[in-house]
Formats: structure tokens, C-alpha cells, sequence
């Protein structure tokens, strides 16, 4: 039953694109959503994500024109901007290994304990730091050209492999967020389609953080789903080996 419940949320969500301007929208609903979405699962938990709930109309109508005035944005009551914040790394390495020490507090420390205060305090920090002139980017690749030579190794070098990682993470919490409007019988829009600087700078981000995508959610009109859904039968893209 909780699995027929469940494919029952996932036939729900749809991409609907135009959104009734009079419908009453239980904003305690777009909280927990919201809140639920921290849950989802991310990287090493360092949670490199920001959620902005865009929901006044002066502010919501310059997003949506960064959006290049589509439906979605244009007619939806509330906008979420899903954004990256891997300027936050230092800051979440140091608030995992506080987390770690404060549960270890009084305890004798076991090797699993002492190799998880280093991933925090020492990989975290090799993982992530960036320099100017590329020295920690080369430093990753000698150390996976070494490591990995002749064995299973993480292959994540660069400041575009970390990019690709936190926009996982973060494009997980996103669908979290939406399968659980649905779960309300709220409607959702993911959108791509927009002026990432010009949101950025409507917004306040910092010049760290990226625009993972846009949400557009509300109660949707029947001619808010422009046609049926179509996807290519399941053997074509689900391979058993």
C-alpha cells in the first residue's frame, strides 16, 4: 500500500507551466516541504545548498523576468531558488566535526571515530580548497593519477568535478521539495530556462553560490500541462547486469 502511495505522488508531479492566480495556497505546506528538503540525501552531509522562498510580488516579478517571462515563473504565486553554496565548505566541514566531537565527548575514541574526525578536519579541507593559481587542482590529480592507478579510486580533481557534486546534492533536495508538494496536490515547475547572474544579484547571493534551478509551485490550471507525458519504454534506459 505505502508503495502504491507512493507511485501514486510520483504520477502526480507534473512540470505544469500555468498556475491559478485566486487559489489559496497553504504556505505551512511550502514550510515543511521546504524542511523536509534538508533531509534529502548530499555529499559527506555538508548540506552545500540554500533554499530562497520567493513570494513578494515586487521580487517575484523581477525572478520572472530573469526567467524570460515564462508561464511558469510569470503566473506562479511562489518561486523557490535552489542554490549551491560551496563558498559554505569551511564552515560545514567545521559544523560536521563539532557535531563529531560533541557526540564523542567522554568516549574512547575507536579507529571509525578517529577516521571520521580526520575526513572533517583533514580530507575535507584537501577535498574542496581552491587557490588562484591552480596548485590545489593539481595536487588532487597527482594524488588520484598515483592513487588510482591501478586500483578503485574517487575520481574528483577539479573545481568543475565539485560543481557537478553539490548540484547533485542540491538537485536532490529539490525533488524532494516537489515530490512532497505533490504529496499535497500542489503543483511544480523545475525551470532551467533563466539569467543565473541577473537572479543572483535579485536575490543577494553571494558570487560563491550557484542557481541550481527554479521552482515554480501553486495550484495549477488544466491548461497548465501543455501535453501527455511521454517516456521512452523502461528497457531502453533500465540495463540488469
Amino acid at each position: 500500500m505505502q508503495q502504491d502511495f507512493f507511485a501514486k505522488i510520483v504520477d502526480y508531479r507534473r512540470s505544469v507551466r500555468v498556475y491559478d492566480a485566486q487559489a489559496e495556497i497553504d504556505e505551512q505546506i511550502i514550510q515543511k516541504s521546504l524542511e523536509l528538503a534538508t533531509l534529502s540525501p548530499n555529499s559527506s552531509n555538508m548540506q552545500l545548498w540554500e533554499f530562497v522562498w520567493v513570494s513578494s510580488p515586487d521580487k517575484k516579478e523581477a525572478i520572472a523576468k530573469a526567467c524570460f517571462n515564462q508561464s511558469a515563473a510569470r503566473t506562479a504565486p511562489h518561486l523557490i531558488i535552489f542554490l549551491t553554496r560551496q563558498d559554505r565548505w569551511k564552515n560545514m566541514a567545521q559544523w560536521n566535526l563539532d557535531n563529531l566531537k560533541k557526540q564523542f565527548q567522554g568516549k574512547e575514541l575507536s579507529g571509525r571515530d578517529k577516521r571520521a574526525m580526520d575526513y572533517y578536519g583533514k580530507l575535507m579541507p584537501l577535498f574542496y580548497r581552491n587557490d588562484w593559481f591552480g596548485f590545489m587542482t593539481l595536487l588532487r590529480k597527482l594524488i588520484v593519477l598515483v592513487k588510482g592507478f591501478n586500483r578503485p579510486f574517487l575520481r574528483v580533481s577539479s573545481h568543475a568535478d565539485q560543481r557537478v557534486m553539490v548540484h547533485k546534492s542540491c538537485a536532490l533536495a529539490a525533488q524532494t521539495f516537489m515530490l512532497s508538494m505533490a504529496s499535497h496536490e500542489y503543483d511544480t515547475c523545475p525551470m532551467e530556462g533563466f539569467d543565473s547572474r541577473l537572479v543572483k544579484k535579485l536575490i543577494g547571493a553571494p558570487a560563491g553560490a550557484e542557481v541550481c534551478m527554479i521552482v515554480a509551485c501553486g495550484k495549477g490550471t488544466e491548461d497548465g500541462v501543455y501535453a501527455a507525458r511521454t517516456r521512452v519504454p523502461s528497457e531502453q534506459v533500465i540495463r540488469k547486469i
